[in-house]
């Protein structure tokens, strides 16, 4: 799965056919590799995205806008000064040079922007995309190759290969031999001679994406799948013949390439995205495998990439909070072990009572200096019973020694037990929390947990991190639809859980939560009638599957889950936000599924 140069030139074709002589209105950038264009082309309002990020680097058009910080940074500040305004004159993959106008199969794009200068002359700028995992880059560039700005510093202290800072030519780095495949497919003989080295070990399938430009593995698969090789294959094996077939798929594919004839489409493996490409993969064709195909290459990378890319933001802008949930986890989970030690310890002060109160009652018989008293046991049907004495004490004395261990276990007992039951209800939060995190899609789901965290004492207020944003939406609770067509509502942190339970949710609304295990609350709005049995079903696999124990369980494992009516929900005096106790509940085993409507 990558953006390769296929997908670059399926997606150049797309912007030439919708962005070209288009003109730039805004100029943001939300996240800190990231930039958002918003450009009027033929009377319509056209979103650019382009993406630097390490995990997800990418170039497409977008329907929706995005937040941007209050205070722009320094590289958007360039870009609105240079291209603000500007109007785009190409879009390109270039092949090692931007200024010979030779077209390639890199993975960067460029685009040649007119825009009047200081002294109201136009003059171009080329702002270069390049998309090369964690190589990726956005660069401003001047039209002598200069350049002015970049999303990403690196200077010779990162690259040994080559600077990218204000001032600095600009130059693609060496292809380390690889060839341009619009070229190759052109001479057939220029393409077997690639292949002549006959270098032992080396398998034509990985000979083929190492020695071209933009050629991905997952495309020099299917160049061999539709040639009829074997994959694994050594290359100084492969025939004549076999060359022959081999260079007439590739011919035909880059002549596809070349005229702008691509079918964007995504790979299914039942529900679940194995696979995009700019061509067709009959490869991947067959059995469960499931191929859906896309008017447009951007839409492809939408569906692709934006839950991977919003989860790996999120990750990344957790890590701080993950962190401290870590240590803080490990914390109480150190103390609470200790604490049962402590608590298991008193399990003996009983037996120092019955020693104290034995002596009371056969002490008479004791002459002095003995070192055991053997009596029988009243508390166990007259068994006898040797009882250890200091023999420098006396009867009274040894009987008091006994109690005041009986007494100092006793107080020892109600210190730890209240301890132990504060210990288990932090561990409880913070596991509450981690759920919580798992589900955030968003910097104000985010913002909510830092707000628990600090409120709970955790972080401190002022370290809450919290980034402005304009105009921040509120985190909203999961909107499901049942099969019987019953609102189900999901809570994606405790204070979210806390507004289902007493705002949202009517006396005889029915809540569900997975049992003895930190998770979101679900509320089923039935109102007045009836719970349905598939809604049952529904909300109480939703409650199973967005908890803790859905995490550490098998695939097919059943959750128990409890359910009541809202009315049964009682508030815990002194408790973190979404803490509640019930004494009447039903329970069902279920498995985990998020697979109902959702809105």
């Amino acid at each position: 799965m990558a953006y390769d140069g296929i997908v670059a030139a399926a997606t150049v074709k797309e912007l030439n056919d919708k962005l070209l002589s288009g003109s730039i209105t805004k100029v943001a950038q939300p996240e800190k590799d990231e930039l958002l264009l918003t450009l009027k082309c033929n009377r319509a309002q056209v979103r650019l995205a382009i993406s630097a990020n390490a995990s997800t680097p990418m170039v497409y058009l977008r329907e929706d806008n995005t937040l941007s910080p209050v205070t722009a940074p320094n590289f958007c500040m360039s870009l609105r000064k240079h291209i603000g305004g500007g109007r785009i004159t190409r879009i390109f993959q270039p092949s090692s040079d931007i200024s010979d106008g030779t077209e390639g199969l890199e993975r960067i794009i460029v685009f040649a922007i007119e825009h009047l200068d200081e002294m109201g002359d136009m003059s171009t700028k080329y702002l270069v995309a390049e998309l090369m995992g964690k190589y990726s880059n956005i660069i401003l560039l001047k039209d002598d190759m200069t350049i002015i700005d970049s999303i990403k510093h690196v200077s010779h202290m990162t690259s040994s290969v080559r600077e990218v800072l204000p001032g600095r030519m600009y130059f693609i780095p060496d292809a380390m031999g690889k060839h341009n495949p619009k070229t190759v497919c052109k001479d057939e003989a220029l393409f077997k001679e690639i292949f002549s080295d006959k270098k032992a070990g080396i398998s034509i399938y990985k000979k083929l994406y190492m020695s071209m430009t933009g050629i991905s593995p997952v495309v020099s698969g299917e160049l061999l799948y539709r040639a009829g090789i074997d994959s694994d294959k050594p290359y100084g094996e492969v025939t004549d013949d076999e060359l022959s077939s081999l260079f007439k798929e590739f011919s035909l594919l880059m002549t596809d390439v070349i005229n702008g004839q691509f079918t964007p489409n995504i790979v299914y493996d039942g529900d679940r995205i194995t696979e995009f490409s700019a061509i067709r993969l009959k490869s991947l064709e067959g059995g469960d495998m499931k191929t859906v195909f896309y008017d447009s290459m951007s839409e492809v990378i939408r569906l692709f990439y934006s839950a991977k890319d919003k989860a790996n933001r999120i990750r990344s802008k957790s890590e701080d909070i993950r962190g401290v949930l870590k240590n803080l986890t490990e914390r109480a989970a150190k103390k609470l072990d200790l604490l049962e030690r402590q608590y298991a310890d008193t399990d003996k002060r009983d037996k120092f009572r019955v020693y104290g109160e034995l002596i009371n009652t056969y002490g008479y018989e004791l002459k002095g200096g003995e070192s055991e008293l053997v009596c029988s046991n009243y508390y166990d049907e007259g068994k006898m019973i040797k009882i250890p004495l200091d023999k420098d004490l006396t009867a009274l004395e040894n009987s008091k020694k006994y109690f005041d261990k009986y007494n100092k276990l006793k107080r020892t007992r109600e210190a730890v037990g209240a301890q132990l039951e504060e210990c288990r209800a932090s561990l409880y939060h913070l596991g509450s929390i981690a759920s919580s995190l798992s589900l955030c899609e968003s910097e104000a789901d985010l913002n909510e947990i830092r707000r628990e965290m600090a409120e709970s004492g955790y972080i401190s207020k002022h370290s809450t991190g919290k980034r402005e944003r304009k105009e921040e939406k509120k985190s909203k609770p999961l909107h499901f639809v049942s099969s019987d067509g019953i609102d189900i509502f999901v809570g994606r942190n405790n204070y979210q859980n806390e507004e289902l339970d007493f705002k949202v949710a009517d006396a005889n609304d029915w809540w569900f939560h997975a049992k003895n295990f930190p998770g979101s609350h679900v509320i089923a709005k039935t109102g007045n009638i009836k719970l349905p049995d598939n809604t049952c079903l529904e909300a109480a696999a939703l409650a199973a599957y967005y908890s803790r124990a859905y995490n550490g369980a098998d695939a097919n494992a059943k959750i128990e889950v409890d359910y009541v009516r809202k009315k049964e929900l009682k508030r815990v005096p002194g408790a973190a936000p979404g803490f509640v106790i019930y004494h009447t509940n039903y329970s069902i085993m279920i498995e985990p599924k998020a697979e109902i409507s959702y809105n």
